[in-house]
C-alpha cells in the first residue's frame, strides 16, 4: 500500500470562516475523504531558517457540519519541504506580506513539495494586472496612477469601472459616469493622489442581466458550469460578499473559447486551481490567489469540484 498523502493548508483562521460556503473546506473535505492527512497553518506559523521552509502545523481533521466543521490537533515543528502537498489559500490583500510568504513557499516548492497554487505564478499574476496578457479577452482597461489619463479614459467610454489592484470581494469598486462629480476624487482615492497604480475598464452593461459570473479551471481545463453573481438593485458590484445573488448556466462558447486562451498558460505556470470573472463575452479578473464558488456550484449541480483539485494535485504527484 502507497503511504498517505501529506497536505498542508495555508489559510486565514479556520474557525472564522462560513462552513456553508467556504471553497478551502470543500477542497480539505475532499481530500480527507480520498484519505490524505490534513495539517493546518496560517500565514504567521511559516518561517525561513537558513534556507530551510519550516511551519508550526497542527492536524485537522475536517466535517461538512455547519456548527462543529473542524477538529486541531497539537502543534509540530515541521519542514514545509517534507510534505506531499500544500494548498495556499490565504485571502487577498496582496501585500508584501503575502510576497514575504511565497518566498517561504517558494523554499518549499524547492525542497519536495507541490505548492497550489505554485508561489511564482502568485506573485507574477496580479488579479487584475494579468488581463493584460490577454486583451483578446477583456474589454478596454486602462492600468495607471496618472489621474488625468483616467479622467480622458472615463470621457472616452462614458461609463467606467474603477478599483484598487490588491482588492477582493467587492472592495472599494466604484462606478462612474462622465458627468459625476465625485469622478476626481475617486481617482484620487484610488492612486493615492497619483502615488499609486489602480485600474480603470470600460464598464459593462451586461453585468445588470447576465451577472458576473465566475468560471472555475482546474488544472487549465474548465469546470462545465458557471456561478452567475447577479447584483442587488442599489448595488452595482457581482461579488457575493458585497450581497449579490448567486445562481449558476452550463458555460457558453464564449466561455469556453475565453478558457481556451488563458487555461494552457496557467496550467503550465502551475496554477491548479483559477476563477476567471466573465461578465458578457469578457474577463475581468483572473483570479489565483484563493478563488472561490465551490460550494455553491457543487450544490446547484450535483458535482464535487474539490475533488477534481485533489485528483489534479493526485496526478502532479504520480507524474513527479
Amino acid at each position: 500500500m502507497s503511504p498517505r498523502v501529506r497536505l498542508v493548508v495555508v489559510m486565514d483562521p479556520i474557525e472564522a470562516i462560513k462552513p456553508a460556503k467556504d471553497s478551502t473546506l470543500a477542497m480539505l473535505l475532499a481530500a480527507q475523504a480520498r484519505g490524505w492527512e490534513l495539517y493546518y497553518a496560517e500565514q504567521k506559523d511559516l518561517w525561513l531558517r537558513d534556507g530551510i521552509a519550516w511551519g508550526r502545523l497542527a492536524p485537522l481533521q475536517v466535517f461538512d457540519d455547519l456548527a462543529a466543521w473542524f477538529v486541531r490537533g497539537t502543534v509540530q515543528i515541521a519542514k514545509l519541504g517534507d510534505f506531499d502537498a500544500i494548498l495556499m489559500r490565504k485571502d487577498p490583500p496582496f501585500d508584501t506580506e503575502y510576497i514575504y510568504t511565497t518566498y517561504i513557499l517558494d523554499r518549499a516548492e524547492a525542497q519536495g513539495a507541490l505548492v497550489c497554487n505554485r508561489p511564482q505564478g502568485l506573485r507574477d499574476m496580479n488579479e487584475k494586472v494579468y488581463t493584460a496578457w490577454f486583451p483578446e479577452c477583456c474589454a478596454p482597461t486602462l492600468i495607471t496612477r496618472d489621474m488625468h489619463d483616467m479622467s480622458e479614459f472615463l470621457r472616452e467610454h462614458g461609463k467606467a469601472v474603477c478599483k484598487p489592484l490588491h482588492g477582493m470581494g467587492g472592495r472599494s469598486i466604484f462606478v462612474l459616469e462622465q458627468g459625476d462629480k465625485n469622478r476626481n476624487v475617486v481617482f484620487e482615492s484610488l492612486t493615492g493622489y497619483g502615488t499609486q497604480y489602480a485600474i480603470v475598464q470600460k464598464y459593462l452593461p451586461a453585468i445588470v442581466t447576465a451577472g458576473d459570473c465566475r468560471v472555475i479551471l482546474v488544472d487549465g481545463e474548465p469546470v462545465p458550469f458557471a456561478l452567475v453573481r447577479i447584483p442587488t438593485p442599489d448595488d452595482n458590484r457581482g461579488n457575493l460578499a458585497a450581497g449579490a445573488r448567486a445562481e449558476s448556466r452550463p458555460l457558453n462558447e464564449r466561455d469556453r473559447w475565453l478558457c481556451a486562451q488563458i487555461g494552457p498558460k496557467l496550467k503550465a505556470a502551475g496554477m491548479i486551481f483559477v476563477g476567471l470573472d466573465v461578465i458578457g463575452e469578457y474577463v475581468t479578473e483572473i483570479n489565483v490567489t484563493s478563488p472561490t464558488g465551490i460550494r455553491e456550484l457543487n450544490k446547484k449541480h450535483g458535482i464535487d469540484i474539490g475533488a477534481m483539485l485533489i485528483e489534479a494535485i493526485h496526478r502532479k504527484l504520480n507524474a513527479a
